[in-house]
């Protein structure tokens, strides 16, 4: 039965192709809209997501407050951290490891092209290991970093891409950092993460004597927790002893201590407010195409009395008047919404292809989720209805000896 009032409606709607799809614009307009704006919110939120969410939820970054755009953690700072605060924090109860990272930007070169990226040291000794499982270092092809290794390096899984040098980096290649020439030893696997993908590792001796000579600053000290029940009283306990050593009071602190769980946390928050609001600005769109429905539907009526007065003669009850009108209202918003979602998903996709085109951001991604496209076909189906309830109703309530007098 309802297959029927369906196909009844949408013969209806096809004897008025112009109306119905300016009665849509509305509705698929703001479909649109909150499908490619949230499906590149979602995109942007799993992208930055991945920079920090390798990180385990023991581990604590200690840096010096500054400008964190403006290059590496650490560069752009008035009062930058020092080499002897990693030994003072790891004397606090609660720390398994402090260990000092160095990080050092600078021209990278291979196959005789050239980009601006970064290295970072690895700690030597037993520090090593602790490193490796704080950050998840794992090798796809060769072999990791090993004490005495001097002009060698490990380089980030992004290495291997044409993309990069117009050839991939490969184990055994040599490559050239700061004018300096290194041997790649050993890969990374994938990180998703352009923080170590897309840059090297070399031992902290080696990067020290190279780039930092007669310098004792350090751009970020990572603090593991022994215990992640005690992260947060081991970063009150860090940030009393950094208050102390750098000789500032509570709320003027210029260091931070941080995890990279509150990290995530943040950025989510701020993420979803956006997404929100712009929902919501899309929502009005919604509503407002949902009113052109109900417009249309009232003309609808108005134009069909005499075959609502036909339908009543001969037999056809109130409840079938109104599920007709009914049906046809809920299709005219499910078509709206099935045009907004493909040209969404157009809109998300295309959007972040042309971005991370021009603008070389690897950030920029779109993910649209089945559940947001079936939401937004449920919201546009259920504004098509609420819209048609009036006017359905009222042809339902028609006298049909009036209604077989109208005259248009």
């Amino acid at each position: 039965m309802l297959l029927d009032y369906a196909k009844l409606a949408s013969n209806s709607l096809k004897k008025r192709k112009t109306r119905t799809y300016l009665t849509m614009i509305g509705i698929f307009i703001g479909i649109a809209a909150v499908v490619s704006l949230i499906g590149l919110g979602e995109g942007l939120r799993a992208a930055i997501m991945g920079q920090f969410g390798f990180l385990g939820p023991d581990v604590l970054g200690v840096q010096a407050s500054g400008l964190n755009f403006a290059g590496p953690p650490g560069t752009a700072v008035v009062t930058p951290l020092t080499d002897d605060l990693a030994d003072k924090i790891e004397r606090i109860p609660g720390v398994e490891a402090a260990i000092n990272r160095y990080l050092e930007s600078g021209t990278m070169e291979f196959n005789d092209r050239q980009v601006i990226g970064f290295s970072y040291s690895v700690p030597e000794g037993e520090d090593r290991k602790v490193f490796e499982r704080m950050l998840n270092l794992e090798v796809a092809a060769g072999r990791p970093l090993k004490d005495g290794d001097r002009d060698k390096i490990v380089v980030g899984n992004d290495f291997t891409l044409d993309s990069m040098f117009g050839k991939g980096v490969r184990v055994g290649d040599r490559l050239l950092f700061q004018g300096h020439t290194f041997e790649v030893v050993g890969v990374l696997k994938k990180k998703g993460s352009f923080i170590f993908d897309g840059s090297l590792a070399m031992n902290e001796g080696i990067l020290k004597d190279l780039f930092r000579k007669g310098d004792d600053t350090v751009n970020v000290i990572g603090v593991k927790v022994r215990d992640v029940k005690d992260v947060g009283r081991v970063k009150e306990d860090i940030e009393d002893l950094m208050r102390k050593e750098r000789d500032v009071e509570k709320g003027e602190e210029d260091f931070e201590v941080s995890s990279p769980q509150q990290t995530l946390e943040t950025l989510d928050s701020t993420l979803f407010a956006v997404q929100l609001f712009v929902a919501i600005i899309a929502g009005i769109s919604i509503v407002v195409g949902g009113i052109g429905i109900m417009n249309t539907m009232y003309t609808a009526v108005l134009e069909r009395t005499k075959e609502i007065g036909i339908m009543k003669a001969v037999g056809a009850k109130n409840s079938a008047i109104f599920t007709l009108f009914f049906i046809e209202s809920g299709l005219l918003g499910l078509l709206g919404g099935a045009i907004g979602v493909l040209l969404g998903l157009g809109l998300a996709y295309g959007l972040a292809f042309a971005g991370r085109a021009l603008l070389h951001f690897d950030l920029i991604r779109a993910q649209v989720s089945l559940a947001l496209i079936l939401g937004a076909l449920a919201f546009s189906f259920v504004i098509g209805l609420v819209a048609g309830l009036v006017p359905a109703w009222q042809a339902s309530r028609k006298n049909p000896v009036d209604a077989l007098r109208f005259v248009k």
